[in-house]
């Protein structure tokens, strides 16, 4: 596990071209771990706050779900770059500056990690509800799946979790376009007298920070696809280059994206101005988020949206229970609390650990979904700026080499980004304590 703080020259080109056929092969061993991310993505920002954006403010905020995953996009890109380029994953980046930044990260994730492991495996919970499981509440299907999560990944570990993200990203975007396309010649009608709300408001402005923050994802996952790209090696046997892992990246990413935007389409012409609110309550919510999709595509489909929903749910779940605990593992390791060998025995303390404190976080402190996942959200939007920061500093290091560090047009986005999410969060807390 030398590779997560001490640099290993990288994969370079081969002394001899490579065939096209062994191109693809080394390809295919490379995707992974931006899937991954998308996968993990796609759970709660797609399915709550995509969803709810379009059912409250119907077509709105399109522009701010983009510009959100714009000014992201650097930053997440950053970390299996850095890996590639590198040979050492993002963390051991933040270690090269200083043993602080990775510090930062440590406490920033412990916070983040819990509530956020708490607040999908209780989507997860809500929706396996949906099967009739009445005779245990949400709370107690939610520790029970959670802890289910950390027993599969004992067990299967890296494997397990790549072969299914592949499966449920595909079949999460057949059944959404299908849901998106019936529903557009199905659109119900709009009361003449019906008036729009404004998503610019300061009211609103919580909303804005939730669906965010979420959008596509917490910034902390971007350590997650680096030291993905380590397993994905120990799996395959092969390290991914710059322009393989580029791939990787962008077929996840821009899949995040187009589903963001199907899933603000679904909410926008099947619940937008017919008089609804999602549910607080999990079986509430579970049942509108099911009955978006079987309004238009029928009823017949229901079992099939119910599985699409909850296996994307639990693989996200899956995702946070193995990306929280591997990324808190590489700190202590970075921070030399264990010696680099036990790096595995801290990643499975971890993961314990993780999934006893989410478990307590839904017993004793949650009293509705929604409660959860807006506290979840917002944290992860708060953390943003810091961990962006980090990420643009290690990726223009002097260990970085000066091909693969950004240009001067990511610089510029990077920074727009920063100073966007820096407004954003001085917006947010002048709403909070000072309106």
């Amino acid at each position: 596990m030398s590779d997560l703080f001490s640099s290993v020259a990288p994969t370079g080109p081969a002394s001899q071209p490579l065939s096209a056929a062994e191109r693809r092969a080394n390809l295919w061993k490379a995707l992974g771990p931006g899937i991954l991310v998308s996968c993990a993505a796609v759970g709660g920002s797609h399915l709550v706050w995509s969803t709810r954006a379009g059912a409250d403010f119907g077509w709105s905020l399109v522009g701010l779900i983009l510009l959100t995953n714009l000014f992201k996009y650097p930053f997440f890109l950053f970390g299996q770059r850095y890996t590639a380029a590198t040979g050492e994953s993002l963390l051991a980046g933040y270690r090269r500056h200083g043993r602080r930044y990775v510090w930062i990260f440590l406490l920033i994730n412990i916070l983040t990690g819990t509530i956020n492991i708490a607040g999908v495996g209780m989507l997860s919970g809500a929706l396996l509800a949906g099967y009739g499981l009445t005779g245990l509440s949400i709370a107690h299907l939610t520790v029970g799946l959670i802890g289910g999560c950390a027993a599969l990944l004992l067990l299967g570990h890296y494997k397990l979790l790549d072969g299914m993200a592949k499966v449920v990203i595909i079949a999460l975007a057949v059944s959404t376009a299908v849901a998106v396309a019936l529903a557009v010649p199905n659109r119900p009608e709009i009361a003449a007298d019906f008036v729009a709300p404004s998503p610019w408001t300061w009211a609103s402005f919580a909303f804005l920070i939730s669906l965010m923050g979420w959008m596509p994802a917490p910034v902390d996952l971007s350590a997650w696809s680096s030291l993905w790209m380590f397993s994905r090696k120990e799996q395959t046997g092969h390290m991914a280059t710059v322009r393989e892992t580029s791939i990787d990246f962008y077929l996840g990413y821009v899949a995040a994206v187009v589903l963001a935007v199907l899933f603000v389409a679904l909410g926008a012409l099947v619940m937008f101005g017919s008089g609804q609110a999602f549910s607080e309550s999990g079986i509430g919510f579970s049942n509108q988020l099911v009955t978006l999709y079987t309004a238009t595509i029928g009823e017949w489909s229901r079992p099939l949206i119910l599985s699409a929903a909850f296996i994307t749910m639990f693989s996200t779940t899956l995702t946070c229970v193995d990306g929280y605990p591997r990324s808190l593992a590489a700190c202590c390791v970075l921070l030399k609390v264990l010696p680099e060998d036990r790096f595995k025995m801290m990643h499975r303390v971890w993961m314990v650990v993780a999934t006893v404190s989410a478990a307590v976080v839904v017993l004793f402190f949650v009293k509705n979904l929604l409660e959860l996942l807006t506290f979840a959200a917002v944290v992860s939007f708060l953390t943003s700026p810091v961990l962006a920061w980090i990420n643009y500093k290690v990726m223009t290091g002097d260990n970085v080499p000066a091909g693969d560090q950004p240009g001067w047009m990511m610089r510029v986005l990077s920074w727009s980004g920063l100073i966007f999410f820096a407004l954003m969060t001085a917006g947010y807390v002048y709403v909070l304590v000072g309106r």
